[in-house]
């Protein structure tokens, strides 16, 4: 019967070190969030496995703050949108990543989504994911023999499959200094409580630009022959034709490959004017 739980186990941790020995121990566990992606996968009979670690106690990851003397604003993976919006820190450094995070659902998402798990759920529409790959963001990853840190851009390995071990926790995200105009856009159904048929996070950086596009390929991509073009003065036709030849969009029941093509290169024009610098007055 879809959506029944009487055969699901549910492990709560008081602490972080007691979830990180559950993992080693008691695996395999699926660690739950806020749920909400896991909640879908229960009503379509599609759950990952059936004994979950349940995360919701642990205050800790839910904390956003400064860290290494001011250069890095930690994001606990717990940390919710809701949190997420209103944080002073994620405002000044990342206002794209506040962008998405209301793009996503509704208020009731919002309060119970985390950031750990958009990152963990590894959706190619995870709306959060072009803002963290051009922000070159770094995810942080415990097991109970240590931590490690992971490029945000070495973190997929292909769809919704990263280097994560079984035995590891994502415990937060790093968001290291960004200079350059940010830019996003969602393309979905509806603004906001609809599946992304495409979207955009772009920098404009001294030198060189950054640009990531999410729904395009099986993982969120960076396209860095589309970035090279436009760093070196190639023409927004040009820089469009590199765009399509690096995405790789599929047909699905949300859009065509056509589109997201042609869309993705409106998206990068709106993106270069845009953020074009102003001209000084005459």
């Amino acid at each position: 019967m879809l959506g029944t739980v009487s055969h699901l186990e549910l492990l709560r941790p008081r602490t972080v070190p007691e979830a990180l020995r559950m993992l080693r121990d008691e695996g395999p566990l699926v660690p739950l969030a806020g749920a909400t992606d896991l909640y879908v996968l229960l009503n379509a009979g599609t759950l990952p496995g059936q004994r979950f670690l349940d995360l919701a106690p642990l205050a800790p990851l839910r904390r956003i703050a400064v860290g290494d003397g001011g250069r890095v604003v930690v994001v606990g993976a717990l940390a919710t949108y809701t949190q997420i919006i209103r944080s002073r820190h994620v405002r000044a450094r990342l206002p794209t990543l506040v962008e998405a995070a209301r793009q996503i659902g509704g208020a009731q998402i919002q309060n119970r989504g985390t950031i750990g798990g958009n990152i963990a759920n590894g959706s190619p529409a995870g709306d959060t994911l072009p803002v963290l790959a051009v922000a070159e963001a770094v995810v942080v990853l415990r097991s109970h023999a240590g931590e490690r840190r992971v490029p945000f851009g070495e973190f997929y390995t292909g769809y919704r499959a990263s280097v994560r071990r079984p035995d590891e926790l994502i415990v937060a995200v790093e968001l290291p200094p960004l200079e350059g105009a940010q830019w996003f856009r969602k393309v979905g159904t509806r603004a906001a409580q609809a599946i992304s048929k495409i979207v955009m996070a772009a920098v404009r950086s001294p030198g060189r630009p950054r640009i990531a596009l999410g729904s395009v390929a099986a993982t969120v991509v960076r396209l860095p022959r589309t970035e090279d073009a436009l760093a070196a003065g190639a023409s927004l036709d040009d820089a469009a034709r590199v765009l399509g030849e690096e995405i790789r969009p599929i047909d699905d029941v949300r859009s065509t490959a056509e589109y997201r093509r042609r869309v993705s290169a409106n998206l990068l024009r709106r993106f270069w004017a845009e953020t074009a610098p102003a001209r000084p007055a005459r």
